[in-house]
């Protein structure tokens, strides 16, 4: 069993996303989805890294022919629990052998990219995700971000010293890709590189959750009014290019080219 499936066995990944900062990301995200989506016609989508099935499972509810992959047997299992018309198969972000070449309209990779070390394995998913994804077509990619890792990992829960001094923590504060570790956070010049290496074109980089991972006690407790104002503020913000660095996560929105 692999560290990312013993992690998913036991983190419940199902109450993170139905928390209220689990949903802005949710909410802000299937705004862009749905933008690019209603500028097809019958598109057929492809969740790849689906986890247990959060957005795979929302947009076969609105219609939409959708096949999910995921990695994690237990994730998998609560995804096709949840009967809906998804098509879900085991499978590995870098390996899509059982989808032909240009199946696919809207391919997301929400996943995959957080907890493959390294510019190479990246590479090789998002080539996967191009292979199987028609010209013309989009594709969203999620990553983890490198400062939202400094900020959480190295001031909140006080390991500063302690990752400058194993090398963890870069002179300038760089986190190195570690693959003992489950993450891998990155910077957009990261990124950047990633999408030199195939066939894509950038349409826009988001943040689909602004400040609400750095603030997730505040806003659980909002009321409902508040919540609507939050959701507003971080729909306001989601391309604003001096937020994004500074997020969680970041969607990078990008168009097929080959």
């Amino acid at each position: 069993m692999t560290e990312i499936e013993k992690y998913y066995n036991k983190f419940n990944e199902e109450k993170r996303l139905n928390s209220r900062h689990g949903k802005v990301e949710f909410i802000v995200s299937m705004k862009y989805i749905h933008e690019y989506l209603k500028t097809m016609d019958n598109p057929k989508i492809l969740d790849v890294g689906a986890g247990t099935g959060r957005y795979s499972v929302a947009l076969a509810e609105e219609g939409y022919d959708v096949t999910a992959v995921e990695l994690v047997k237990y994730n998998l299992g609560i995804l096709k629990q949840k009967g809906s018309s998804v098509k879900a198969y085991q499978g590995d972000a870098r390996k899509l052998k059982r989808f032909k070449d240009d199946s696919f309209d809207l391919t997301l990779v929400f996943g995959p990219m957080y907890h493959l070390h390294g510019k190479e394995e990246k590479v090789k998913a998002l080539s996967e995700a191009v292979r199987v994804t028609k010209k013309g077509g989009i594709i969203l990619v999620a990553y983890v971000m490198n400062d939202y890792g400094v900020m959480i990992y190295g001031v909140r829960e006080n390991h500063l010293k302690e990752s400058v001094e194993t090398k963890m923590l870069a002179e300038d504060f760089h986190i190195a890709s570690n693959p003992e570790e489950l993450y891998d956070y990155v910077r957009i010049e990261d990124i950047d590189e990633v999408n030199k290496e195939v066939s894509v074109e950038r349409i826009k980089i988001i943040t689909p959750d602004g400040p609400a991972n750095y603030m997730r006690r505040e806003v659980n407790a909002l009321d409902e009014e508040s919540y609507e104002i939050f959701i507003k503020y971080v729909l306001s913000i989601a391309e604003r290019q001096d937020m994004i660095g500074a997020a969680a996560h970041t969607v990078d929105i990008l168009k097929v080219c080959k």
